[in-house]
């Protein structure tokens, strides 16, 4: 099992390290007390699951539980787990500037008698041997949230990397897709709908698919919109984003708008994306 252990100073940035392990499709778990963690990896590992990814962000906010950390880590080595443990680091006026802008309470703050820098200067002690310890090193000071994200990224992205982008026909009769990053309307094109033959078939079907780009005007409209993807996507990959919803509407989602998605769908994931159709109107 696969287990990775995200730990550092607070404010530094762990709370986004578990969001890129989720969306490197870990099952991840926020303020695990050290001494359970050897027991749920076990608890996972012998339920059947088919998870075989675990995340645990393990730092100060577990009080005195935090002493089993050294123990705890080194039980999970022992056990045979492919375990890595992460420090996420910051510069102490980086963090101080932090509390103060998010004017979040530091964990320690009250054992500091409210002094921010020095509960930093208190639980930077705390940590030092997980610093020390740590296969990876993240230092978060003046970095943004996508560059840090897309470190952390780089660094264990694997087969789970690819941005899954979801091509959706719909029906404007219906009402548009509200989780629509991009859409185009293919209501200017000639409708199916209006030759006998087509009109109870979807854009599925392949007498459809081929009226609907029988034309010049589908193709070129067609070819556009690919060309505008294959220019965007890698920047959307460059921000970081892990999911993108490219829709297309006509008037009842059957026939032109199922044909574009089902064939840019195609287009993408022959060219190696992550690309899958969804069509929402057909059955209505």
């Amino acid at each position: 099992m696969k287990i990775v252990i995200v730990t550092g100073m607070s404010g530094a940035g762990k709370s986004t390290a578990l969001n890129v392990f989720e969306d490197l499709d870990y099952y991840c778990i926020d303020n695990m007390p050290p001494e359970l963690l050897a027991v749920f990896a076990d608890l996972i590992k012998n339920s059947g699951s088919k998870s075989d990814r675990l995340c645990f962000a393990v730092d100060i906010r577990s009080g005195e539980l935090f002493s089993k950390f050294r123990e705890s880590v080194e039980a999970l080595r022992a056990s045979g787990n492919d375990l890595t443990v992460v420090f996420i680091d910051c510069d102490d006026n980086e963090l101080l500037t932090r509390y103060k802008e998010t004017r979040r309470r530091h964990p320690l703050e009250d054992e500091a008698s409210g002094n921010i820098l020095k509960a930093i200067e208190m639980e930077r002690s705390e940590m030092a041997y997980a610093r020390q310890i740590a296969d990876i090193y993240f230092d978060s000071t003046q970095v943004s949230s996508t560059a840090f994200r897309n470190r952390l990224r780089n660094v264990f992205e694997g087969d789970h990397a690819k941005m899954i982008i979801n091509v959706v026909s719909f029906g404007y009769m219906f009402g548009v897709p509200k989780d629509a990053d991009l859409m185009f309307d293919v209501r200017c094109l000639k409708n199916p709908f209006y030759i006998p033959e087509l009109r109870t078939k979807t854009g599925l079907d392949n007498e459809v698919y081929d009226y609907v780009f029988g034309f010049e005007d589908s193709n070129g409209l067609y070819m556009k919109i690919h060309d505008l993807l294959t220019f965007l996507i890698p920047m959307y990959e460059k921000e970081g984003k892990t999911r993108l919803v490219v829709a297309f509407g006509c008037t009842g989602g059957k026939h032109r708008s199922v044909s574009f998605a089902r064939r840019l769908a195609l287009d993408l994931y022959a060219e190696g994306y992550d690309a899958r159709a969804e069509h929402r109107c057909v059955e209505r």
